[in-house]
């Protein structure tokens, strides 16, 4: 069970990864770059927010997998240029550096977890509770003041008009990335209600559900607790 659902992640994120690429490539042939002022309307901004507010978290993740700060930095630029399919292929390249014994005992577990490091210890870098539940939470509030304000500025994102090529194209790397998020959602939540109600709200309310969520989660550490322990269910925080 557990080997398949990695193939099936695996699968999943290729796929999703080459579904982005085509709408970038495609995007690209038939309305040009995406550098121009007329593209910039309230609701694409508000969208790019909401993006990069997600990208914000799958980055701190990414930050933490990586051994070095020049990968990691590297890592990021690429998210951040490429969005999706660099979330995508990072994901699908974790899970190809799996055992066999990793893959047939928690394939999620072992890609959410950075590698031990040489001497068999896991590096415990420690980042404050305290701060990341600020930060996380500023982050959610800008993106509801950025939400209301667009609302009352612009009214309703449900306007033909709206849905250019370039907002299309946003709106699949957004939620390409919201089921990245969704994965690990489903892989915290203790029953598939909880899990389902919480991928609803993901995909209603994007960034604001992702930084309500691991603000919630994180309020279920110490203080003293390492940070990257909020990737991990509760069940198996003990064995790390």
């Amino acid at each position: 069970m557990a080997m398949s659902l990695a193939i099936g992640l695996r699968i999943l994120f290729c796929v999703l990864g080459c579904v982005m690429l085509a709408t970038l490539i495609y995007t690209l042939s038939v309305d040009g770059f995406p550098f121009r002022k007329d593209l910039l309307t309230p609701w694409m901004l508000a969208t790019l927010i909401d993006f990069y507010i997600n990208v914000v978290a799958l980055g701190a993740w990414v930050c933490y997998k990586e051994s070095n700060w020049i990968s990691a930095s590297l890592w990021i630029v690429l998210l951040v240029c490429f969005g999706s399919i660099t979330t995508c292929f990072y994901i699908v390249l974790q899970f190809l550096k799996l055992s066999i014994h990793d893959a047939l005992e928690d394939p999620i577990r072992y890609v959410l977890l950075r590698y031990p490091t040489k001497d068999g210890v896991e590096d415990k870098r420690r980042f404050s509770v305290v701060t990341t539940k600020i930060f996380f939470s500023a982050l959610g509030c800008l993106m509801l003041a950025t939400l209301v304000y667009t609302l009352f500025t612009d009214g309703s994102p449900f306007r033909r008009e709206l849905f250019t090529p370039w907002m299309m194209a946003t709106l699949i790397d957004f939620y390409i990335n919201v089921v990245a998020l969704s994965v690990w959602v489903a892989y915290k939540e203790s029953s598939w209600l909880n899990a389902f109600i919480w991928i609803v709200l993901l995909i209603c309310f994007g960034s604001i559900t992702t930084c309500t969520y691991i603000v919630r989660q994180l309020f279920h550490l110490l203080s003293r607790d390492p940070v990257y322990l909020v990737l991990l269910k509760g069940s198996n925080r003990q064995f790390v």
